[in-house]
């Protein structure tokens, strides 16, 4: 089955020139750990977790009036919308993740979570 069939298409996406304090802000008002950074085009150029921003702020001269560019990962591992479910699922779990950002035509559409996944499985086992 596609990935495109479960997807959480309701993706809160923050620019790099965002502060911290506003990424943390979006991050806790939605119980998110973490969230894409997109361009204007909507591409993908990051993704932000708190983990991250609670230990770049713990460094001394470190604040959250900085923007989100200077703690998110660049490297970010992704989900292409036609991708298969399982194939997914396996790469969230090898690189120890529990969500990634999915795109189509190079920008980002969606999120995918262990929490999606999880569900995915237990209604198809039900459902046999």
């Amino acid at each position: 089955m596609k990935l495109s069939s479960i997807l959480n298409y309701n993706v809160n996406t923050i620019a790099a020139d965002d502060t911290l304090n506003k990424a943390l802000e979006m991050m806790n008002s939605m119980n998110f750990n973490g969230m894409p950074v997109v361009n204007s085009d909507n591409q993908l150029v990051g993704m932000i977790v708190k983990a991250d921003v609670y230990r770049f702020l713990i460094e001394q001269g470190h604040y959250d009036s900085y923007p989100v560019e200077r703690v998110m990962s660049k490297s970010v591992i992704t989900a292409e919308v036609n991708e298969d479910i399982l194939a997914v699922a396996k790469r969230l779990r090898e690189s120890n993740i529990v969500a990634i950002p999915v795109l189509e035509n190079e920008k980002v559409v969606g999120i995918i979570s262990m929490e999606n996944l999880i569900d995915y499985f237990i209604s198809k086992n039900f459902q046999e």
